[in-house]
C-alpha cells in the first residue's frame, strides 16, 4: 500500500465564480448593500487602537466564547446566553455540527436538491446518509422524514438553491415524531421573508437553529455563523470545536459582528429593499418567460419556457453578468439567479430580453 492509498479523498464543495473586474455578480447570493455603517466606524477605531494604544488587541488571543458578541446575539434575538455558539462562517458551524450530533451508523437524511456541502461533510467525517428526492415542484416529502430509524436529519428552509420555504409547524412535526435524533434546520435565508424555528428550541431538546451573518447581515467575508439549541448541545458542540481549534473566531469579527447585530434599524430597512427589489424581479421575469417557485431567499431559481438554461448561462457571461447554473440531474435547466441592486437588476432584465427573444 502506497502513501496515497491512505489519504482521506473526496469530492470537495465547488464555489460559485469570483470573477474580477467590472461584473454583475449575482451568482453567489452576496448581499447586494454594504453592511451598517457602524461597521466603518467599528474599523476605523480598531485601527486607530493599534496605532495609539500599548494595549494591542491583534498581538492577543480573543476570547474563546467570542462573549462580547454572543451577548448581543443574545440581547437581539432574545435567547439565553448559554443556547448560542458562533463559529467561522454557518459552513463551520454546520461542519462542527455534523461532527458532533451525527455519530452513529444510521445515515443522516437530507434533500437530493439542497446546499451541496451537505454530501460534502457526510463525506469527510465518514458519515452514512441518504438523499431524500424533493417532488415535482421542489417541495419536501414530510413522511421521508418520519418514522425512520435514522441518524440525524438537516433540512435549509428556506431551500437552496430552490427558495423554497416551509412553516416551522412543518419542521416542528418532523422535530417531534423523530425524538430520538438531532434535527438541524439551516437558516441561512429565513430573514428574506420567512418565520423561524428558533422559538423550537425551547420545545424539543433535538433541535439545532443555524444562521448566518453572510447574507442578510452583508459580511460574507468576515465569517460569521451561529448555531441555537438546548445548553446541552451548544456544550457538546463546544467541547468538538474547542478540541480542533479553541480560538474559534477572531477579535475583528467579533467586534464588527457585534455592532452589526446591534443595528437593527439598518438591518431592517436592507432587507426590506431587497425584498422589494425581489418581488419586482419575479414580475419581469414572467413577463419573459421564466417560470420558478415563490422564492422568500435572496435568489430565485428559474427556468425558461423555451430556451435552454445552459445557454442563457453562457450568453450572460458573454455580457459579464454571472448567475449559477448546475449541470445535474433535475435541475440542469434552471438557474439560480441571486438579487443585486435595482440597477444590477435592470441591467440583468434588459439582457434577458435579448437573450430569449
Amino acid at each position: 500500500m502506497s502513501w496515497e492509498d491512505k489519504i482521506r479523498k473526496v469530492e470537495p464543495y465547488v464555489a460559485g465564480e469570483q470573477p474580477v473586474g467590472k461584473v454583475i455578480k449575482l451568482n453567489t447570493n452576496e448581499f447586494p448593500y454594504p453592511p451598517s455603517p457602524m461597521v466603518a466606524t467599528r474599523l476605523y477605531d480598531m485601527a486607530q487602537d493599534e496605532i495609539d494604544s500599548s494595549d494591542n488587541m491583534l498581538r492577543k488571543y480573543p476570547n474563546m466564547d467570542a462573549d462580547k458578541l454572543v451577548r448581543a446575539i443574545s440581547q437581539v434575538y432574545g435567547v439565553d446566553y448559554d443556547k448560542i455558539f458562533v463559529g467561522v462562517g454557518s459552513d463551520d458551524v454546520l461542519a462542527m455540527a455534523f461532527l458532533t450530533y451525527f455519530n452513529s451508523d444510521k445515515p443522516i437524511l437530507f434533500p437530493d436538491i439542497t446546499y451541496s456541502f451537505y454530501d460534502v461533510w457526510a463525506e469527510v467525517f465518514r458519515i452514512p446518509y441518504e438523499q431524500k428526492k424533493l417532488n415535482d415542484d421542489f417541495f419536501i416529502n414530510k413522511e421521508d422524514y418520519i418514522g425512520r430509524d435514522c441518524g440525524g436529519i438537516v433540512i435549509p428552509n428556506p431551500n437552496a438553491p430552490t427558495g423554497v420555504l416551509e412553516e416551522v409547524s412543518f419542521f416542528e412535526d418532523i422535530i417531534k415524531r423523530n425524538p430520538d435524533c438531532i434535527v438541524i434546520i439551516d437558516e441561512a435565508y429565513i430573514d428574506f421573508g420567512g418565520e423561524s424555528a428558533l422559538p423550537l428550541i425551547d420545545k424539543y431538546d433535538n433541535v439545532v437553529i443555524v444562521q448566518t451573518f453572510s447574507k442578510s447581515r452583508a459580511l460574507a467575508g468576515l465569517r460569521i455563523g451561529m448555531a441555537f439549541a438546548n445548553p446541552g448541545l451548544i456544550r457538546y458542540l463546544k467541547d468538538v470545536k474547542f478540541s480542533i481549534n479553541s480560538y474559534t473566531m477572531n477579535y475583528p469579527a467579533i467586534e464588527i459582528g457585534t455592532v452589526s447585530v446591534l443595528d437593527t434599524e439598518y438591518f431592517d430597512k436592507t432587507v426590506k429593499m431587497l425584498i422589494k427589489t425581489r418581488e419586482e424581479t419575479k414580475i419581469e421575469l414572467k413577463k419573459l418567460g421564466f417560470k420558478f417557485g415563490d422564492s422568500k431567499a435572496n435568489f430565485i431559481f428559474a427556468t425558461h419556457e423555451s430556451v435552454p438554461a445552459g445557454e442563457i448561462f453562457r450568453k450572460l457571461k458573454e455580457k459579464n453578468i454571472y448567475v449559477r447554473h448546475w449541470d445535474k440531474p433535475r435541475i440542469s435547466n434552471h438557474l439560480r439567479i441571486s438579487i443585486g441592486t435595482d440597477e444590477e437588476m435592470h441591467t440583468l432584465i434588459e439582457a434577458l430580453k435579448e437573450i430569449v427573444n
